[in-house]
């Protein structure tokens, strides 16, 4: 699993790539929380999730974190490309409720 960043203006991209589950998590969540220090400005956080192959309720629970890791810093989070199966998993669970997709 990687993750890589973009950055614009007040707008972060971050782009997951791979499988997103309890093997993974514990890594992304490290390198997700280091990219968000690094733009506490940053007032709209977008996940690209067109890049991820597979993900369990963990990358929900990853997902969940970091929403409430933006909301302390006053921004906003969304869903962005997520695949078939992602996306399956992500409305089943009613994240779209508090993480809507872009």
């Amino acid at each position: 699993m990687q993750i890589t960043k973009r950055l614009a203006g007040r707008k972060l991209w971050l782009y997951l790539e791979g499988e997103l589950d309890e093997c993974t998590a514990a890594q992304m969540r490290r390198a997700a929380d280091e990219i968000l220090d690094e733009h506490p400005l940053a007032r709209e956080v977008i996940f690209n999730l067109s890049g991820v192959r597979f993900m369990d309720s963990t990358g929900i629970g990853f997902l969940i974190g970091r929403y409430k890791k933006i909301q302390r810093f006053g921004g906003k989070m969304y869903l962005e490309d997520p695949d078939l199966s992602a996306d399956k998993v992500l409305s089943v669970s009613g994240v779209y409720s508090l993480i809507p997709k872009l």
